[in-house]
């Protein structure tokens, strides 16, 4: 029985069963859907409510798209970072190839004077990156992040996009020191690109200068003259650029002239250089035996001893 005044058990306020409820509304549902189907009544209705909804969308959407767009933007990033880095490289080996062209016509011209000829070596290169630089300002040296593993060898040659650096001091497994040639106690045999007069640069501590002490006040030597390396002691390939002279104070008093020269190498400013290998040049070859305190390198140059 059914207590008095409540509906009975499975019938609704209205009086209609739950089941009978679903039933009308499974009809109206098809009504409605075949009406759309055939006459399209409910696309007005369609379209409003797309509008409402659309914006419920786009929030949901938008962690989504937040994170595609960052990490499109990460990978775009990373390519153009690997590629800037790729092009540095290419360009430092394109210069590296091209600044000889000014010594190479030069002696061309000469050895056409004289119906000679000599074959050019070629040189295998390697960009090392410059890990630190020794603060002392009488020591013109610092750190590469090239090693034995790499093939690197005491004496070898270093070289920039715009001339001759230093050569290598030290070498350890995955590191190596280098000196650079304007470390007071560092010579380079070099030779006027003009003439071919051959003498030897100095360093003088200071990056930005190089003496030229051997010189007599009447060689034939100008403001603006080129320096190039002569090849002479088979560290330093020929030919390529070590300074330009900037000045030369003549001094009757005494045998030889006061020549001054700016390394044509940018030397306070390197980030990478090139190590290079000569192909007649046998690493091996390189090791010295280094006096009590200094070091010697292959060329006979004495290197700067520890301060």
């Amino acid at each position: 029985m059914s207590v008095p005044g409540r509906t009975a058990a499975g019938l609704g306020r209205s009086g209609f069963s739950l089941g009978v409820r679903f039933v009308l509304l499974a009809i109206v549902c098809v009504a409605l859907m075949m009406l759309d189907q055939r006459q399209q009544h409910l696309q007005r209705v369609r379209q409003a409510l797309s509008v409402v909804v659309y914006p419920v969308r786009v929030l949901v959407d938008l962690p989504f798209r937040a994170w595609q767009s960052a990490s499109v933007n990460l990978t775009e990033r990373s390519a153009l970072i690997a590629e800037n880095e790729q092009l540095k490289r290419e360009r430092l080996e394109t210069e590296f190839r091209l600044q000889h062209l000014a010594a190479l016509e030069t002696e061309n011209e000469r050895l056409r004077q004289l119906l000679d000829s000599t074959e050019r070596v070629g040189l295998r290169a390697l960009v090392a990156e410059i890990l630190s630089v020794d603060l002392n300002p009488y020591r013109q040296r610092f750190d590469l992040n090239r090693g034995a593993s790499d093939g690197v060898f005491v004496g070898q040659a270093l070289l920039d996009a715009q001339g001759i650096v230093g050569q290598i001091v030290r070498v350890d497994a995955f590191t190596a020191e280098a000196v650079l040639i304007t470390d007071a106690d560092t010579a380079v045999p070099v030779s006027v690109n003009r003439n071919g007069l051959r003498t030897i640069a100095v360093g003088t501590g200071d990056s930005a200068r190089l003496r030229l002490p051997y010189l007599t006040n009447s060689a034939d030597i100008k403001t603006g003259d080129l320096l190039v390396s002569s090849g002479l002691g088979g560290v330093f390939p020929a030919g390529y650029p070590v300074g330009r002279v900037v000045a030369v104070n003549l001094q009757p008093e005494q045998s030889f002239s006061e020549v001054i020269a700016e390394p044509a190498s940018a030397l306070d400013r390197d980030r990478e250089v090139l190590l290079v290998w000569n192909d007649e040049k046998v690493p091996g070859d390189s090791k010295v035996k280094p006096a009590a305190g200094s070091a010697v390198a292959p060329t006979g140059v004495k290197v700067a001893e520890a301060r």
